[in-house]
């Protein structure tokens, strides 16, 4: 059992607006958060948390607790796995009574994170790269910055200090395929990746040998998701509660750079455009975001997709571009101190930006595409507040040359009422569309998702699926889907387990049966595949959900 004493200690390092915050997207209300009620359904926000007295309430349903009754009741754990959970997300050791049972936190990651550091001390291509990048040996102290050898000798060293493999597996240290385990980082500077509270729970690495992947990240893991984790963010949010403002470049050196430089509210996305998924930990301490940019082609997308998030979800803040294939790094290193402030104190405005995006896609001059940006600029607006739509329709109509009277924000009578909000020639499968409908509004449910199915098995939605999982909400297949009232979201977690269990019960039923039919594979192989199917499609009618493997 664990000891009361140290779940005493567990609960005083527990903060219930971190805890629920990293599940929901929580907003401030006087000295309270609040947000709409997980635990029903609900449109209004009923569901409010105080940091004063580390408590949850909602007034709809009467749900309440702490921080453990919170993972409990949301992640439907029992009492210990919730203690257990929390203890892992805080890295803090629990205490057993029963020693047989104890399971401290290994320190797996921090020990592979000094030997990656430790390596780097003794390669002078590495120690090379980074002075030449322009990192000082005091950032590369406080950032951890490490090298991976090859894997072999990654490998050894594990088995070596007595690691558990199983744990190197399961942190995304070592890969394991067809029987042969193999180091992911091979030659590469490393960047520990830590959670919120300061755990390291991954690595990114840079290659210096060519490879030809520049950069790569830990794989998903249960305690690391690219899609929620910002680099260098525990080192930043003092700051950022300080400052009441967050810088987000594209990349770790960035980050590094921006911080010599004294912008120690600076944090990088992991690889990947900004999701819905990172929106609860930019709401902690209400600050400004500035997204920094770099000014090709899939900089301006990825800027241009945040942008459009952030201003539907209500965030002020803006963007800086920057030109001529220069980035942060780059202009810290060049000793443009003074120049990157004044960028960040006058970024663009994220309402503007999107706007001025939207009219550069198209040829202003003739008259029917200016039409065509008028209404996908006018699609953009629809996603805002009434306030702010009519606040920027006189800027959309100064751009285009138009009297703001052109600009029409209301819904007109459609003069076909029985047009389809989905094209009719295409086939409608409603289950599929449902379970769409579910990750739009509820984008909580999207990891339990897609540890079990995968975009393909969709038969006729696969697109709108891939679609919602990339947040791209103001997409018009999207938008259909939303209002479109035949359509029903799933409510509930019960309910989205029962469906995902029927709907993959039958589709492991047809590949068994469509294995059964081969003749052009080898005995052994379709015997493996017969006993693979069997076991999901039982384990499915035991009412347990099933991993998704290609």
């Amino acid at each position: 059992m664990i000891t009361q004493d140290s779940i005493e200690a567990l609960k005083a390092r527990l903060d219930i607006v971190d805890v629920v915050g990293s599940y929901l997207e929580l907003r401030k209300a006087g000295a309270n958060y609040k947000a709409p009620c997980p635990f029903h359904d609900e449109k209004s926000a009923s569901f409010v948390v105080s940091p004063s007295k580390q408590i949850y309430h909602c007034f709809g349903c009467g749900a309440g607790g702490d921080s453990i009754k919170f993972t409990m009741e949301y992640e439907k754990l029992n009492y210990p796995e919730a203690l257990e959970k929390l203890a892992s997300s805080y890295n803090f050791s629990l205490a057993y009574s029963d020693s047989k049972n104890s399971k401290p936190r290994s320190g797996f990651m921090e020990k592979m994170n000094e030997w990656y550091h430790y390596l780097l001390t003794k390669n002078p291509q590495a120690l090379s790269y980074l002075k030449e990048r322009g990192i000082y040996e005091s950032s590369v102290e406080k950032f951890g910055i490490g090298y991976a050898p090859d894997s072999n000798t990654t490998i050894n060293y594990i088995k070596s200090q007595l690691f558990n493999m199983n744990e190197a597996v399961e942190m995304g240290v070592i890969g394991s395929e067809g029987g042969r385990s193999f180091a992911r980082f091979i030659e590469r500077i490393t960047f520990p990746i830590h959670s919120a509270n300061a755990s390291i729970i991954g690595f990114g690495g840079r290659t210096i040998t060519g490879h030809q992947a520049k950069y790569i990240n830990s794989p998903e893991t249960p305690f690391f998701n690219k899609s929620r984790l910002l680099y260098a963010y525990h080192h930043a949010k003092q700051s950022v509660h300080k400052t009441k403002e967050i810088v987000i470049t594209e990349g770790y050196l960035d980050v590094i750079m921006l911080h010599q430089a004294g912008f120690t509210n600076a944090v990088a996305t992991l690889g990947t455009a900004l999701t819905v998924e990172h929106l609860p930990l930019l709401r902690k301490g209400e600050p400004k975001v500035i997204m920094a940019y770099d000014g090709d082609k899939a900089g301006r997308a990825a800027a241009l997709k945040a942008s459009r998030l952030l201003s539907a979800g209500g965030f002020s803040g803006g963007v800086v571009i920057f030109l001529d294939g220069m980035d942060p790094a780059d202009m810290v290193k060049n000793g443009a101190v003074e120049e990157l402030s004044n960028m960040f104190r006058k970024p663009q405005p994220f309402i503007e930006f999107v706007l001025d995006e939207i009219l550069s896609l198209y040829n202003l001059s003739d008259p029917k595409e200016r039409e065509v940006c008028m209404q996908d600029a006018i699609g953009y607006l629809k996603t805002l507040s009434p306030m702010l739509q009519e606040e920027y329709k006189s800027y959309l109509a100064s751009r285009l040359g138009l009297s703001p009277s052109f600009v029409k924000l209301t819904n007109q009578t459609n003069t076909n009422n029985n047009k389809p909000l989905i094209d009719s020639s295409r086939h409608k499968d409603m289950w599929e569309l449902s379970l769409i409908k579910t990750v739009l509004e509820h984008p909580e449910f999207i990891d339990q998702i897609l540890d079990v199915l995968d975009p393909s098995l969709l038969q006729f939605h696969s697109v709108e699926f891939v679609l919602a999982l990339r947040g791209e909400f103001h997409h018009p297949q999207l938008m259909a889907i939303s209002v479109d009232d035949q359509i029903k979201p799933l409510k509930n977690e019960e309910a989205l387990k029962a469906e995902l269990i029927a709907f993959l019960t039958k589709h492991y039923e047809r590949e068994y049966k469509k294995v059964n039919l081969q003749t052009e594979i080898s005995f052994e192989e379709k015997a493996f595949y017969i006993r693979k199917f069997r076991g999901k499609i039982s384990q499915l009618k035991r009412g347990e959900l099933v991993a998704f493997k290609s």
